[in-house]
Order: C-alpha cells, then structure tokens, then sequence
C-alpha cells in the first residue's frame, strides 16, 4: 500500500468513527415541514422527487397544487396514469395569478386547495403531503399565514411529513419548518429567449 492510500485509508476511518459517534445522537423520528423556496429551479422538482421516493417505499402521499392550474405537467400525468393508488393528486388553483386577473377566483382556488390539504394531511393512510406553489398563494394572501402555520404545528400528525413549495417563502413558515432549502439562481434560459422545455420545466 503507497504512503498515498494509506493516509486516505486513515483519514475515511477518522471520518467514519465521527460519523458513527454522532449518529448515537439521532434517534428521534418525526414527521417533517418542510420548505422548498428561492428564485431558482428546482423547488417542485425536488418536492416530486420526493413523492417518488413515498412511493418506491410504499408510502401512501398526496400532492395538492396551487396556481398552476390545469397546466399539463409530466408529473401530473405520470402520478395520475400511472401511479393513482399510490398519490392522490388534486388540483385546486385555476392557472398563474398573471392569467386569471381575478383576485377572488384566485382566494377561492386557494381557500378549496387549503382545505383539500388539510384533509389529507390529517388522513391517517397519508404518510407525506407536497402542497406544491402553496408559497405563491401564501405570498399574496390568498391565504392567511397564521392559520396554516398553526395548522402544520398544532394539528399536523407527528408522523406526516408535509412539504410547502414555491418562491417566497413568508418568514413565519420558514420558521416553524423542520427543514427549509432556498434554490438560488445562477443562470436560467429564459433569461436569454428560450421559453420553457419540456422535460425540464413541466
């Protein structure tokens, strides 16, 4: 064995034995808030990636969008051909705010996608809920701050895990969450004319 190998070899187990000493300290299991947020890419992506892994564990979940409305996106369409048993999803905003111009209509999809989620994060068969773009809703009041903040950390069961996505993020969520991840942005595309891709985007 070279001087080289043998110094890495030292070095992972010094990592290892570290690793090993603080994981004695995580024994708690909890069901989690979670926050998705920033003006990067990646915040519904990452929250779909996790509805993926509820149901490769066979965990039931569900995924309640806001804003989006009945824009077609490959996860809709994957969850519901496919994977309908295992995630619910539903629907409840009636497309972007800069679509409908019709701040009524906007609370009212809000308040409706509010109380289907709640509905299903206190469903005892759910064990994960991704309220996606909920943050845009929140950002512009449609719904009120206070009350879901206090439904996540009053009525939310300790074992369901609920994840809140969207830019925005209002300062009261952030703080109550478990575990909060701001996507920043560096470069996009469309920054430069090119319009969104499939595949990538929706």
């Amino acid at each position: 064995m070279d001087e080289r190998t043998r110094l890495h070899n030292e070095k992972m187990k010094r990592i290892k034995a570290a690793r090993d000493e603080m994981m004695k300290t995580k024994t708690e299991e909890k069901g989690l808030i979670i926050v998705h947020t920033g003006d990067g890419k990646g915040k519904s992506s990452s929250g779909f990636g996790m509805i993926m892994r509820c149901i490769g564990w066979g965990m039931p979940c569900a995924v309640v969008q806001f804003i989006k409305g009945n824009w077609q996106t490959g996860e809709k369409r994957l969850l519901r051909d496919r994977f309908a048993e295992e995630c619910r999803f539903f629907v409840s905003g009636e497309g972007f705010t800069w679509d409908t111009q019709d701040r009524d209509a906007d609370v009212a999809a809000a308040r409706n996608g509010w109380d289907i989620a709640k509905d299903q994060i206190l469903d005892p068969d759910i064990g994960f809920v991704l309220l996606d773009e909920i943050n845009i809703a929140l950002r512009y009041d449609y719904l009120d701050i206070d009350e879901v903040v206090d439904f996540l950390l009053s009525r939310k069961p300790h074992m369901t895990h609920v994840c809140l996505t969207g830019r925005d993020a209002k300062p009261e969520l952030i703080a109550a969450a478990d575990l909060v991840t701001e996507m920043t942005l560096k470069k996009h595309p469309f920054d430069h004319g090119v319009k969104a891709q499939r595949g990538v985007e929706f």
